[in-house]
């Protein structure tokens, strides 16, 4: 019966057994029982993208579909692709007069999130709220998530004080988004929150959100605290925690200790591999990273993309010329396919060796179409080397392909400037103003106690902005007083 099928079901380890399952589920005339069509989906979900055919010809042959069987399609294609299919089974279930629940709204927002589509994950939004779901706390870590792949990190703060009773997951989504938006300062705060003011022990997807931001904000004491918890709590140091620990120091210019994190992982994968890697090359250590993607293919490992630009980006640095066409011509013997991203290394690398003609040769001849990376790479090389013909010819290109840039403006006007052609400068400082491109306003950050403190020119914004200006001008005038007693 059913339940003997069920049994047969869960005790499946392949595709191929689980098509002559379906077989018999068939001949033995149980095709239309919505469990067993459910298991069946499920099951054909769960041996990836490539049996999500045979899912929806069970989903489809059914005569009467419930909400769950709704959802498990909708899942299936939410994990798996395409997205555009569980947003499309999730409105052929409107249509059908099925009501959505609870668990039906995370997996289409992981669609809608998987494909950045805002706009559409907006609308599913409201039908939340219509349904009287924002409240649910499964629904809303499911929207805080989605919102913060859109980048409208804002929204997903908005989301997740919404959130009555916040579980682990609602304060992990918020730090990883704020991670992965560039708010290191913002996912710090967070997670500070959480632990101090919240109790909430962090687990090992807290460590490895929050992390990265670590490594973006060189916060080396929190870098260190983390580290010492996952010794104590004795946590399992994955590949995931293990690269951002050695991204924390490696940032901070702890290489040492960011070695021994990394000698100390067992099963290293290439994420480890690539941590490690970008870290002796920020810092200058060649040969080690070399040695490194060396040891790399002795083991037998399959470098990626990511390795492939750490140690372009090494050799740019270090002036190997030689060596770096080597490794730019091997990458395709490891099925890599080269990105606008390595040919900007490589444009980079003949940019600094002088090879500024050959640089704007190898933009001519690539496959691709070179976006700003590429002419960005260009046009700091031409400028470094005082090259004012290329650098007119590469900005043109980004005033296209990035014109709210407004750096690209004013390097531009920089270079006319050193040659006094005035009017050219004028011009490249009136196009900043007519199209209103606002330079980003830099700032300076220290760390006191633990606590990030940012600053701006003239910045008063700080709570103790009184008292610093007043420390200021006491140094000033302390300073000018030793002037005075050397004069005399």
């Amino acid at each position: 019966d059913s339940y003997d099928y069920t049994y047969l079901l869960e005790r499946c380890r392949s595709s191929s057994c689980l098509r002559k399952i379906h077989a018999q589920i068939v001949i033995g005339g149980f095709e239309q029982n919505p469990f067993l069509a459910a298991k069946l989906v499920g099951s054909y979900g769960e041996y990836g993208a490539p049996n999500m055919g045979d899912a929806r010809k069970v989903f489809d042959n059914l005569s009467d579909r419930d909400v769950f069987l709704w959802n498990v399609m909708i899942r299936g294609y939410a994990n798996l692709g395409p997205f555009e299919e569980a947003l499309n089974m999730y409105y052929h279930m409107r249509l059908s007069c099925v009501s959505a629940n609870r668990y039906t709204f995370p997996f289409v927002l992981k669609a809608c999130g998987a494909m950045k589509c805002t706009e559409r994950g907006k609308v599913i939004h409201a039908h939340v709220v219509k349904l009287a779901f924002d409240l649910d706390l499964f629904v809303g870590n499911a929207l805080l998530a989605f919102y913060a792949k859109c980048g409208a990190i804002a929204m997903s703060r908005v989301v997740f004080g919404e959130i009555p009773q916040k579980d682990i997951v609602s304060w992990n989504s918020i730090i990883s988004g704020y991670t992965s938006n560039g708010n290191a300062i913002e996912a710090i705060k967070l997670f500070r929150a959480m632990v101090q003011e919240h109790n909430f022990v962090p687990d090992d997807a807290t460590l490895v959100g929050i992390l990265p931001a670590c490594a973006q904000a060189a916060a080396i004491h929190l870098g260190f605290w983390i580290h010492v918890y996952i010794m104590k709590s004795g946590m399992k140091v994955n590949a995931f925690l293990a690269s951002g620990l050695i991204s924390t120091y490696g940032n901070c210019g702890h290489i040492k200790i960011a070695r021994d994190v990394f000698d100390r992982v067992c099963n290293k994968n290439i994420v480890v591999w690539n941590a490690m890697m970008r870290c002796y090359g920020m810092h200058g250590h060649t040969d080690e990273a070399l040695d490194m993607f060396s040891k790399v293919i002795e083991l037998g490992l399959c470098p990626d993309g990511l390795m492939f630009l750490c140690v372009l980006s090494t050799c740019s640095h270090a002036g190997l010329v030689s060596k770096g066409w080597e490794i730019f011509h091997s990458m395709e013997a490891y099925g890599i396919q080269k990105t606008e991203e390595h040919y900007a290394c490589m444009v980079d690398l003949l940019g600094r060796a002088r090879l500024l003609n050959e640089a704007a040769r190898l933009i001519e001849t690539m496959p691709i179409p070179a976006g700003k990376h590429v002419y960005g790479a260009l046009l700091g090389a031409s400028r470094v080397h005082n090259n004012i013909e290329l650098a007119e010819q590469a900005a043109e290109k980004l005033f296209v392909l990035d014109p709210d840039n407004a750096g690209r403006y004013i390097l531009l006007a920089k270079m006319y400037e050193d040659v006094g052609r005035w009017q050219d400068v004028a011009r490249a400082r009136k196009q900043v103003k007519e199209k209103e491109i606002r330079k980003p306003i830099g700032c300076s950050s220290v760390e006191i106690e633990s606590i990030h403190h940012t600053f701006g020119v003239q910045d008063k914004s700080h709570p103790y902005a009184q008292e610093i200006f007043e420390t200021l001008k006491s140094l000033e005038l302390m300073e000018d007083e030793e002037l005075v007693m050397t004069v005399m």
